[in-house]
């Protein structure tokens, strides 16, 4: 741990101090299901489930997956979008001691692959969409997964949905093999007798929360129940509402995202709020569901704010009835919150964090505290933020001096699963450094500047420049390759990608974006491929990317002053 330093050096711990008590995430369901077992726990597209109800069917899934073999520490991946079965299983498998791996359901084959090979996952649920199982199914190939149960996702629809799914979509379904390695559901929760007790601990791992490195290669962050339980503690210190008026969080983030896992999943049952949720973002449904739950509570990042600007004014919804809206998981750029206040007429916030610390480490107030532009805010409740020197991280930077941004506090993870190294590189005297360049204000609010990683942050997902350009180099006519970000009014930043093709070889631009799409996910996807006769390099014959963002950039400023 670091010595004892002037408090000019630090951003201020918060005002607010609680002792912050390890906990177990099964602990927070079981307080919901016990106090207000008659409360709305979900709204999924209009279908609703108690306290009592949920808590009932985790039970139940809890035993199936002992009957499968899972025992405490066995790794089991959730590869679900956002539907009451995430939160069943989500809670099943921590009831027994297992891990939850989270998975991102948009992940390529070869993603999802990796995913499975480097947790070692023994049992992986997945819904019955042919666009997800069969895709889940062949990455399973080579790994040890020895059960994937299948979800279907008509038994969770109201009615009509349900019964429309079945008859107008059913080429949308999996054909669900008759395999021992496939369980459905409702085998999973067929049996009513109790999960046997297992021993555990708060520090226990919870979460397996991938993500990358500079080399693009995703590593798990252990998340345990402590650093887990604890951002869901901040958050209600943070938040500060009474605990008896219920909340209702809309839940269009996905669950796999670690801002969601928090501020939607874990904070949502710790305070028996109602969690409406929606398998995805899309404006209509979105608008739909916002008229007819009128949710309290909004988490998002700034694409879903931006795309709500966009509308037409007649579309824009009035959110009155919204008190905590935050956003998270990129930059907010001013513009896009003075719209969004000024249209919907609710206030929003921007908060920061990152996989690795479960995920918020700072936010700004709510409910009529200063909001300072461009800032992330202050510490986190029980959290301390640093400032230290980029050439020399030992030292501490004063108030005012940038420096990488280091964070200590309960809900720092345990370190990277299966990667003593790069959890080495990931603390310095006890503190984690977070690879982004900031600076405190006189009023201990964080401002960030910069990012130390190679990494883009796109709609609030981390893409791998490398993760783009290995794919591209599988191409035969590519010789070189390079990617950088491009400012995105909709998503932050943009990948666009550079190219040069071998001697003799041909390939369009058309032909290089169909031949990416099954390589990388929607979201990695440039914006734009520009085939070119040469690209930058430096003196020793390396690539070089800061000729190519130059140059992007300069052309982005004619653009401007021709406009």
């Amino acid at each position: 741990m670091s010595a004892a330093v002037p408090v000019a050096d630090r951003a201020p711990e918060s005002a607010v101090s609680a002792t912050i008590e390890p906990r177990l995430i099964p602990s927070l369901l079981d307080r919901a299901a016990t106090v207000y077992p008659q409360r709305t726990a979900i709204d999924f597209l209009g279908r609703t489930w108690t306290y009592g109800a949920i808590a009932e069917q985790v039970e139940r899934a809890a035993r199936g997956l002992q009957d499968l073999g899972v025992r405490p520490g066995t790794r089991v991946g959730l590869c679900l979008p956002n539907t009451p079965y995430y939160v069943i299983a989500y809670f099943a498998v921590l009831r027994i001691g297992a891990v939850v791996v989270a998975m991102n359901p948009l992940y390529v084959e070869r993603e999802l692959h990796h995913l499975l090979v480097d947790s070692g996952a023994e049992v992986v649920i997945v819904p019955d969409l042919v666009a997800i199982h069969d895709k889940l199914l062949a990455a399973c190939a080579g790994t040890g997964v020895r059960h994937v149960v299948a979800a279907p996702l008509a038994d969770v629809l109201p009615w009509a949905k349900s019964i429309g799914l079945r008859l107008f979509k059913r080429r949308e379904l999996a054909r669900i093999g008759s395999d021992p390695r496939h369980v459905l559901w409702s085998r999973l929760v067929s049996n009513r007798a109790a999960p046997d007790p297992v021993a555990q601990s708060p520090s226990d791992l919870a979460v397996l929360q991938y993500t990358g490195g500079t080399t693009g290669e995703p590593k798990g962050a252990m998340l345990s129940h402590a650093n887990l339980t604890a951002n869901s503690q901040q958050m209600v210190l943070h938040v500060g509402r009474p605990p008896d008026e219920q909340e209702r969080t809309l839940g269009v983030l996905p669950l796999f995202h670690v801002f969601a896992l928090t501020t939607v999943l874990n904070y949502s049952v710790e305070t028996a709020a109602e969690m409406i949720l929606l398998p995805r973002f899309e404006m209509d449904q979105f608008l739909s569901t916002l008229k007819r739950t009128r949710p309290t509570q909004i988490f998002a990042v700034p694409t879903i704010y931006n795309a709500v600007n966009q509308l037409d004014e007649s579309r824009v919804p009035r959110l009155d009835f919204c008190h905590t809206c935050i956003s998270g998981g990129a930059p907010l750029p001013l513009e896009v919150r003075q719209a969004f206040e000024e249209r919907t007429g609710c206030r929003v916030v921007e908060g920061y964090g990152l996989s690795e610390a479960s995920p918020i480490i700072a936010c700004n107030p709510l409910n009529g505290g200063v909001v300072k532009s461009n800032s992330t805010g202050p510490a986190f409740p029980g959290t301390v933020l640093e400032i230290r020197d980029l050439i020399d991280p030992t030292k501490l930077m004063p108030q005012g001096e940038r420096g990488e941004v280091c964070v200590r506090g309960p809900q720092v993870m345990m370190g990277y699963w299966k990667r003593p190294d790069a959890t080495e590189a990931c603390f310095i005297e006890g503190a984690l450094r977070t690879g982004d360049v900031g600076y405190f204000d006189e009023d201990g609010y964080l401002f960030l500047v910069d990012r130390i990683k190679d990494m883009l942050l796109c709609g609030g997902y981390n893409v791998y420049p490398r993760v783009i350009e290995e794919a591209l180099y599988e191409h035969p006519a590519v010789a070189e390759a390079v990617v950088i970000g491009l400012p995105d009014r909709y998503r932050g930043q943009a990948p666009k990608a550079f190219v040069t093709l071998r001697p003799g070889h041909a390939a369009s631009v058309e032909e290089l974006c169909a031949f990416l799409r099954g390589r990388v996910s929607k979201i990695e996807m440039p914006r734009e491929v520009e085939i070119r006769e040469s690209l930058p390099k430096t003196l020793i014959g390396k690539l070089s990317k800061k000729e190519l963002v130059a140059e992007e950039r300069a052309r982005a400023e004619q653009a401007g002053a021709v406009a």
